[in-house]
């Protein structure tokens, strides 16, 4: 993989970037001037990670596995040590599908009924391949999503929650909080 090197981030104009980031040549980057990207941070090839007004934030120690998608206009937030496997989505903007209004950005703003909400994902979560998270959620501290799961509402911290709805199936051991003390800065 051919990582962008220091020089060439930081003329990439984040608002943020810290030590040790490594994002692929080949990761589609929009709106850095709202992105906020903490130390020892991975972006893997074709990842596509578009940034709002109102930012996108990525703590020490993640991982943006390939094909991976985060975009919205409302702020989304990725805690420290949290990862995502590969083709996970993430959507702080949704279209309305009831029928009442237009959908696609290609339309008049007031024709549209787009939902903007921030989406928390806490720290040590881990979220599973091809799953998707949907505008207004929050995923608490530690807690872990499995593949192909489909997020729509809030996970609690420290659970394990996978399917279409994603439910809370299972508590998540802990020790991960006690590993982290290993490795802080």
């Amino acid at each position: 993989m051919a990582y962008y090197t220091e020089f060439e981030l930081k003329n990439l104009g984040f608002k943020f970037l810290g030590e040790n980031v490594k994002i692929s040549k080949l990761a589609s980057i929009y709106g850095c001037q709202n992105i906020e990207i903490d130390s020892h941070t991975r972006i893997d090839d074709f990842c596509v990670i578009s940034a709002g007004t109102a930012g996108i934030k990525f703590g020490k120690y993640i991982h943006i596995a390939c094909f991976s998608l985060i975009i919205g206009k409302a702020r989304i937030v990725l805690g420290d040590f949290s990862g995502l496997s590969s083709r996970v989505s993430i959507y702080s903007s949704s279209d309305d599908y009831s029928g009442s209004f237009l959908t696609n950005p290609t339309v008049p703003a007031l024709l549209t009924n787009v939902n903007n909400s921030p989406i928390n994902i806490g720290r040590h979560v881990i979220v599973g391949t091809n799953s998707t998270i949907l505008p207004g959620v929050e995923i608490g501290d530690g807690a872990a999503v499995g593949a192909h799961s489909l997020v729509n509402r809030n996970i609690s911290s420290g659970k394990i929650a996978y399917g279409v709805p994603a439910k809370e199936i299972l508590d998540r051991k802990t020790e991960i909080f006690e590993l982290e003390k290993k490795i802080k800065d």
